[in-house]
């Protein structure tokens, strides 16, 4: 498949000239899935100037016009579900069902935006000037840089194509080289779709080729970034001499609150199946619980027991519910992470090792009671298959340490005490609150953080304008 595709440039499939080839290995066997001919830093220009060019006539594309081109990709999308599900959980490890339900959200980013580009509004303010009238529009933004992460190597994409798309911007996108071939698909799909060629991009390779040509270029506007808060803080120094547009969906460190008038198997069952879906690895995913006292032990003690029936396995393997971690570095990260613990006096309740499976790297869905607040598991992203479960009884200190974090990502809490849900909402420092509730990834609703979690919001209707340039006209007749 890789030999088919490589870099997608003004239209075109072609294969890279950079030195070393991209290497993409399958985490669930450690064995190689193919090779690329990696990107050089001309070929990351070219694509940039393929963009630049198709900017003059994209951004003037009516937006009905794009709408359809948009829905035209969804279409493609949805004809390639069955074939881009099985890349997905062969690059990234995660089990097939969870694959082929984030190649489904990814089509529903292009179905969503294909409306919003026919919701560009502006609105008419009216003037203090006599015979005046002060009209405020939307302009694309121009030329964007895009960067995505491994853990979802499609969704992650088509949150950054599609509303750049429907804006009227063109696109350079450089997807993580260790899961590139699932971007490819959508490419693809760009392509089968009609989408102009130069509207949209692909580069894959070293930082060197990829990376630094885009953030240092001043025909890239703006920059949107999928990754680790380290990366985020190293693309705002970079990008600082262009001065370009940024917005950035970091780390994450969710904490859950489980108060004593929950719902307890409600709480352990979605608590469970959302901690260890793709291993743990996903930004909003429940990392740290803090559960009342009075019903902590039944808590810790239900968790275990779920997390004990979990069939760890190959993605592909059927009724596989919890694959391997992306590569070893991961493992070793979160051994160290599990050993911190332990030698802070916290208690390992289950898991807390490797699991020796086909040559992958997999490691056991591990729960951790009576964690210390200071301990990694609990201070840090832990980024892996860790429950780290503490106790609180006084709701004040409660806050301080939930809030107690640079990440705010997301934040959970189960209860049904309605003034207590209004509070929680208010006092939780995040960008996204679930209540008795996961779920909140969807293309109609908008995705992002604050503090060390990132800026701007990706999803709804707010994702579009993180795109688009505010004008204002003031008019006399």
């Amino acid at each position: 498949m890789y030999q088919n595709f490589g870099q997608f440039i003004n239209g075109e499939w072609l294969k890279g000239s950079g030195k070393e080839p991209v290497i993409v290995t399958d985490p669930g066997n450690g064995k190689t899935l193919g090779e690329i001919a990696a990107a050089s830093a001309a070929d990351t220009q070219s694509a940039l100037a393929s963009a630049a060019a198709a900017l003059v006539e994209w951004r003037t594309t009516l937006g009905w016009a794009r709408a359809d081109l948009l829905q035209a990709v969804a279409k493609e999308m949805t004809l390639l579900a069955a074939e881009a599900a099985q890349m997905i959980s062969q690059e990234s490890g995660k089990p097939l069902a969870q694959a082929k339900r984030e190649w489904e959200l990814s089509t529903d980013q292009f179905i969503w935006y294909a409306e919003e580009a026919r919701r560009i509004y502006g609105r008419i303010v009216e003037s203090r000037v006599p015979g005046g009238r002060c009209e405020v529009s939307h302009e694309p933004v121009g030329v964007v840089a895009a960067f995505t992460a491994w853990n979802f190597p499609v969704v992650l994409v088509a949150r950054k194509l599609a509303p750049a798309l429907a804006a009227g911007c063109t696109v350079v996108l450089r997807p993580s080289s260790e899961v590139p071939g699932s971007a490819m698909m959508i490419f693809e799909c760009l392509r089968k779709a009609g989408l102009p060629a130069g509207v949209a991009n692909l580069v894959v390779g070293p930082t060197a080729a990829t990376y630094e040509p885009l953030i240092a270029s001043p025909v890239v506007k703006k920059v949107s970034l999928t990754g680790s808060t380290q990366l985020g803080q190293q693309m705002i120094r970079d990008s600082a001499a262009t001065i370009k547009r940024l917005s950035m969906e970091l780390g994450g460190n969710a904490p859950v609150i489980v108060f004593e008038d929950a719902d307890l198997e409600k709480a352990l069952d979605l608590s469970v199946a959302t901690k260890f879906a793709n291993c743990g690895q996903v930004c909003v995913t429940c990392d740290r619980f803090y559960v009342h006292q009075s019903r902590y032990h039944d808590f810790v003690q239900g968790f275990a027991e779920r997390a004990e029936k979990l069939k760890v396995g190959y993605g592909l393997d059927e009724g596989t519910q919890m694959g391997p971690l992306i590569n070893p570095r991961r493992l070793k990260a979160i051994e160290a992470i599990v050993a911190d613990a332990r030698d802070k006096g916290a208690r390992i309740v289950t898991g807390g090792e490797r699991i020796e499976l086909n040559g992958g790297y997999f490691y056991a869905p591990t729960v951790i009671a009576d964690v210390p607040d200071d301990a990694l598991a609990i201070a840090e992203e832990n980024f892996g298959p860790i429950a780290a479960i503490t106790s609180f009884s006084d709701s004040d200190d409660l806050w301080r340490r939930v809030n107690n974090s640079d990440f705010a990502l997301s934040a959970y809490a189960f209860t049904h005490d309605p003034a207590r849900i209004r509070e929680t909402v208010a006092r939780l420092e995040a960008g996204m609150v679930g209540i008795n509730s996961y779920a909140l990834a969807a293309a109609e609703v908008p995705f992002g953080g604050v503090k060390a979690s990132g800026m701007g919001r990706e999803g709804g209707s707010e994702g579009i304008h993180d795109y688009m340039n505010v004008k204002l006209a003031q008019i006399v007749l």
